[in-house]
């Protein structure tokens, strides 16, 4: 597994300097992108609530009657909210501050695939995935934040 993300860290990395947007750009795209991913887990949410008789007179009492990968997709995207929050802040510190570079951009690639894989491991449950991509994750935002000082 660990293998797929270097290639595909590597693959975004070099596509993400072919590109013919500036660093500032990227960091803009990168929020758009991980607000989009806050919702991907959801997917999951949806479709085991579609094939289990969705009660819309009561839809959080349904949570119970939901397989396991469901509630595991719930809990994933209630915690990417938690960290799209931290995410945004640490873009926007160093979209504010003019400090973004290819450097800036590998940490955004790294926080999208990061989280990306995250919540495959949790809807998977593969709690050592799971955890690593969230350490990445913080490692990439601390590291945005960091940047954003000039560091």
């Amino acid at each position: 597994m660990f293998q797929i993300y270097v290639r595909f860290f590597t693959f975004a990395a070099i596509l993400s300097m072919n590109l013919s947007i500036s660093t500032s750009q990227f960091l803009l795209y990168g929020l758009a992108i991980s607000a989009g991913l806050v919702y991907f887990p959801y997917i999951f949410v949806a479709y085991a609530r579609l094939t289990n008789d969705f009660d819309m007179s009561a839809p959080r009492a349904m949570f119970d009657r939901l397989p396991d990968y469901a509630k595991r997709a719930t809990w994933a995207h209630q915690n990417s909210f938690e960290s799209f929050m931290l995410f945004t802040a640490a873009t926007l510190m160093v979209y504010t501050t003019e400090h973004s570079s290819e450097y800036t951009s590998l940490l955004v690639i790294g926080f999208l695939g990061s989280r990306f894989l995250y919540s495959v491991g949790y809807i998977a449950d593969v709690p050592i995935l799971r955890s690593l991509m969230w350490l990445v994750s913080m490692i990439a935002i601390a590291s945005l934040m960091t940047r954003s000082f000039g560091f």
